[in-house]
């Protein structure tokens, strides 16, 4: 997938980003890009530089010191990504071509090959947070909760979601060694990859109830989302519930998009600089749910474009929120191509729901709270859905 710095490809993603281990996570100069269309997007280009010597000092002393072999890009790359670290923004991230390739994979929803788990940093630790049904995940035994503590033997110590998931991602066929901490004791699985089927967008009815859930906002979504929509209306549900929970993020169009099969010339948020306005998502005429009564399910990792959404449908009062406080990201990133097909995601704005509210740390409240622990998951009960479900009813 070409990323490109225009606002229909700006993207919105949760701040420790959940990585689906079954996806995992590009040529043109970064400055000739920015030069041509950043001023389109209220960013400005720059020929600032800074003293990079002392950097240079390190790398002689190191070249001439350090007993081994040392591989130069994957120096380039450690300072690349130390100097975007010092930033000091969470969500202001380099990715060296290996990780922008799973990246864009991920959001173009070219999920590939894996195990059919998704991971997010949770307590500075590796976690399984969902599973994909009819997987290798969750036949092999590992649960919603696991903490990942190493992969073929390596500990994940410092390690974030990102690598993590990248060193258990591979060939379809191929055997993937996973160790988990469950309940104090340590547990390790021997995984055979394989090509998961992953879409952004899987439906089902029950009881005359629509659910649609939607895992990610990719290239995918906005079209999957409205074709289930079209299926629920012939097959005369008398509500829907949209299950959002977990889902970090993605396009900020896809978001604007899925809002659209419910919200008619709304304007679904606004993205700011500063005081200055860059840019205003508003969605479109063609709205098939328009008058179907909606409950979204929400979690602390609903994040980002799923908050977006989540956010235009209450505020215009088609939903209700049912679930957990919203993990509360309300920055915009913009991807940019760098050198060696490595990219830049850096944070160039925060965005406004309709009701100029900014969601960053606070997260949007659920109309009816509802809990829902781990143990509940893995026995396949969900009291979130079901009080969804009577709330519709």
């Amino acid at each position: 997938m070409n990323q490109t710095n225009s606002p229909s490809k700006q993207a919105l993603f949760l701040g420790g980003c959940i990585i689906a281990i079954i996806a995992f996570f590009a040529g043109t100069r970064s400055e000739q890009l920015m030069n041509t269309v950043g001023p389109l997007i209220g960013i400005s280009p720059t020929s600032e530089t800074i003293n990079l010597s002392s950097v240079q000092r390190t790398y002689q002393q190191l070249k001439a010191n350090f007993d081994g072999k040392l591989d130069n890009q994957k120096l380039i790359d450690g300072a690349s990504r130390g100097l975007v670290a010092a930033a000091g923004d969470t969500h202001t991230v380099f990715y060296d071509a290996e990780e922008a390739k799973a990246f864009n994979n991920d959001l173009s929803g070219n999920v590939g090959a894996g195990i059919g788990a998704e991971i997010a940093q949770r307590n500075n630790q590796p976690t399984v947070i969902r599973l994909l049904p009819n997987n290798p995940a969750i036949e092999s035994g590992l649960l919603v909760g696991d903490q990942v503590t190493a992969v073929n033997s390596e500990s994940t110590v410092g390690w974030d979601a990102a690598k993590t998931a990248s060193l258990i991602r591979g060939e379809p066929g191929t055997s993937v060694r996973v160790t988990i901490k469950r309940d104090d004791k340590s547990r390790s699985y021997t995984i055979t990859r394989q090509t998961i089927d992953n879409p952004s967008v899987y439906t089902t009815v029950k009881d005359d109830i629509g659910i649609m859930t939607i895992s990610r906002f990719d290239e995918q979504t906005a079209a999957l989302a409205r074709k289930a929509a079209e299926s629920f209306k012939q097959q005369g549900v008398k509500g829907v519930v949209v299950d959002i929970r977990s889902d970090g993020g993605g396009y900020l169009d896809a978001a604007t998009e899925t809002a659209s099969i419910w919200l008619e010339n709304a304007v679904v948020a606004t993205q700011r600089k500063g005081t200055t306005v860059l840019d205003e998502q508003r969605t479109k005429s063609d709205a098939p749910l328009k008058n179907m009564a909606t409950v979204i399910l929400v979690n602390e990792g609903s994040a980002s474009a799923s908050e977006i959404f989540a956010a235009a449908l209450h505020d215009y009062g088609k939903a209700k929120l049912v679930g957990e406080k919203t993990f509360g990201k309300g920055s915009v990133q913009q991807v940019i191509p760098l050198e060696n097909a490595a990219i830049l995601k850096v944070t160039v704005a925060k965005w406004y729901t309709s009701k100029g509210k900014n969601v960053n740390g606070t997260g949007l409240l659920p109309d009816v709270k509802v809990s829902l622990s781990e143990d509940e998951v893995n026995s396949g009960k969900d009291p979130q859905l079901t009080k969804a479900l009577q709330l519709i009813k």
